[in-house]
C-alpha cells in the first residue's frame, strides 16, 4: 500500500510545473527524492515515511514528463541541463537554500548534475543504482555494458518505443526484474503504470543523452553531440558528502560502476546491499531507509 498521510501539491520550479508528494514536518530539513525511469513520486513508499518519522521534510517530486508534472514536448526539453535546473528551481520554490538529495536510476543522473551544477543548492548527495557520468561513460566503450544498456539504443527509435510500452510489459518490469518477491505493491504498480501514461517524455530522457550529450568533456555512449548543438556545462567535482547505495542483482548496470572516481567525488562511501536488484528501494526499503536516515543526519 502506499503510505498514509502523504500531501499532494504542485510548485512551479523554473519553468516547469512540478507534482510533490511529501511527508514530514513542514520546517523539518529539506530531502528531495528522485525517481528514475519509468517510475514516479511512489517509488519512495518506503522511504517518505522513515525520513519524514528522523524528522525530515521529504518531497518526491514526479520529474519533468511523469506523472502529474508538466509534459513538455520534444527531445531538448530533456537535455540534462535543464532537469538539473528543474531540481535547483524546485528548491528555492520550496523556500530553502539547499536541500540534501536522493536519486536513483535518472533520478541519480540528475542528481549528480544538480550536485556538480548547482552546488550551492546540495547539502549531502544520496545516489541508489546510478553511476556518476564519467563512470558510465567509460563503461558504455565496453561491449558488457552495450549489451546490458541495449534497450538504450532501442528507445532512440522514433513512435516504436512508445508503442512498446504497454501496461502489461510495465507489470512484467515491477513484477520479475525485482530481486523480492512482491517487491512492489499494486498500488505501486498502479501509481507508476499511470505517470507513464505519455511515454514520449520519459523517453527523451535517452534520446536526449545521446543526441546532446551529459558533458563537454565527453558525451555518454562515446558518441559526441552535434557541433551545431550548444554544449551542455562541464562536469565538476561534487564537493557535497555523498553516499551510494548498490543493489548488487542490477540486470543492467554492472557492480563496477557502484565506485565512484576519487578524482569527480572526493567525499564518497558505498553501500552495497547483496540481496538486491536494480530497484534497490523496493527490494531492501527497510535497509535503504536506515542508510539514508543515518547519512543526513
Amino acid at each position: 500500500m502506499l503510505p498514509e498521510g502523504v500531501e499532494h501539491f504542485h510548485v512551479q520550479a523554473g519553468a516547469v510545473r512540478l507534482h510533490c508528494a511529501a511527508m514530514g514536518p513542514a520546517d523539518g530539513p529539506l530531502v528531495l527524492l528522485l525517481h528514475g525511469f519509468p517510475e514516479c513520486w511512489a517509488t519512495w513508499r518506503g522511504q517518505l515515511p522513515a525520513l519524514a518519522e528522523a524528522g525530515f521534510r521529504a518531497v518526491a517530486p514526479d520529474l519533468r514528463g511523469y506523472g502529474g508534472s508538466d509534459k513538455p514536448r520534444g527531445v531538448e526539453q530533456y537535455r540534462i541541463e535543464k532537469l538539473a535546473q528543474d531540481v535547483a528551481d524546485l528548491v528555492a520554490a520550496l523556500g530553502r537554500e539547499r536541500a540534501d538529495l536522493v536519486g536513483h536510476d535518472w533520478g541519480g543522473a540528475v542528481a549528480w548534475r544538480v550536485a556538480m551544477w548547482h552546488p550551492a543548492r546540495v547539502r549531502k548527495l544520496a545516489i541508489l543504482n546510478s553511476p556518476h557520468p564519467a563512470d558510465l561513460s567509460r563503461a558504455m566503450r565496453t561491449l558488457r555494458q552495450i549489451r546490458k544498456s541495449w534497450y538504450m539504443f532501442l528507445f532512440q527509435l522514433p513512435f516504436l518505443p512508445e508503442r512498446l510500452i504497454t501496461p502489461g510489459r510495465l507489470q512484467f518490469i515491477f513484477r520479475r526484474t525485482t530481486a523480492r518477491k512482491g517487491a512492489y505493491e499494486q498500488a505501486e504498480i498502479a501509481a507508476n503504470i499511470d505517470a507513464m501514461r505519455e511515454p514520449e517524455g520519459p523517453l527523451n530522457y535517452y534520446r536526449a543523452a545521446l543526441r546532446f550529450g551529459g558533458t563537454s568533456h565527453a558525451a555518454p555512449f562515446g558518441l559526441r553531440p552535434s557541433p551545431a548543438k550548444p554544449a551542455p556545462p562541464r562536469w565538476e567535482p561534487v564537493q557535497a558528502e555523498t553516499l551510494v547505495i548498490w543493489g548488487e542483482r542490477d540486470r543492467w548496470l554492472g557492480s563496477e560502476l557502484a565506485v565512484p572516481d576519487a578524482r569527480w567525488v572526493p567525499r564518497a562511501r558505498v553501500e552495497r546491499i547483496a540481496d538486491a536488484s536494480h530497484f534497490v528501494q523496493a527490494d531492501a526499503p527497510d535497509e535503504v531507509s536506515r542508510l539514508l536516515v543515518e547519512f543526513l543526519r
